[in-house]
């Protein structure tokens, strides 16, 4: 029998604690479509919808998921976005009265159990179902989650927030599947995590020592790299 996704609303599933074991409660995936917004035609990835069956992760993303403006999205250090179901809960304390679906925030992977920024280092390997992933980076949020929700007040909202979620690159392909435990294989030698990272990149920390970590940090993305050099170097600019 094929895994049926979970609502929101759902109790936790067997086995599922704040501190041991990640699943995957919800495979979220949809193609780029065409959103008037603020008076336009803006053409977004960002609506993504639970799936049924097991799902091919290929080396830039999901089978059956893309993303539009890839200058910005999308990318071997964005193949899979996962985000955390126990987020749902603080967001919908906060957004009260509005309709959370799993996929809300263009997560491919909801995860229970504890997919915490500040518990995930860049270069951490994972399992998940039959294929290995790499943690490289926080979501940091553009205009079109502001659309997605209908208020750009959202945008700075998601990045105060510190709920920035996890990018992951594609270590080796495999497919993935509700109810897939995210199994930790190796972690990070230096200890940088995502939410450190999300607030260096907001300027909400300016840490020498945290950022000549974070450049030596395996995994770390190259444009991020340069911008943390640049940051803890400005004279060399």
């Amino acid at each position: 029998m094929e895994p049926t996704p979970v609502g929101p609303d759902a109790p936790a599933l067997t086995g599922d604690t704040m501190s041991g074991t990640l699943r995957v409660i919800s495979v979220n995936i949809g193609l780029p479509r065409q959103v008037k917004w603020m008076g336009k035609l803006v053409t977004t990835g960002i609506f993504k919808e639970p799936v049924v069956g097991r799902i091919r992760i290929g080396p830039m993303n999901l089978e059956g998921d893309r993303q539009a403006d890839l200058s910005v999205h999308g990318g071997p250090y964005k193949a899979v976005y996962a985000y955390a179901a126990e987020h749902y809960a603080a967001w919908r304390n906060e957004l009260s009265g509005r309709e959370l679906p799993w996929g809300m925030f263009g997560e491919n992977l909801t995860v229970r159990g504890g997919l915490f920024e500040d518990e995930i280092y860049v270069g951490d390997h994972f399992t998940v179902g039959t294929a290995e992933l790499v943690a490289a980076q926080p979501r940091l949020p553009c205009y079109k989650l502001g659309m997605r929700f209908g208020t750009l007040k959202m945008v700075k909202r998601f990045a105060n927030s510190g709920r920035y979620g996890v990018y992951f690159s594609v270590f080796s392909e495999g497919d993935v599947g509700v109810n897939d435990m995210l199994v930790r294989t190796k972690t990070s030698a230096h200890q940088v995590s995502i939410g450190d990272v999300g607030r260096l990149l907001l300027d909400r920390v300016h840490d020498p020592v945290l950022l000549k970590r974070a450049i030596d940090a395996e995994g770390l993305p190259e444009r991020v790299r340069r911008k943390f050099e640049a940051m803890l170097h400005p004279a060399r600019l």
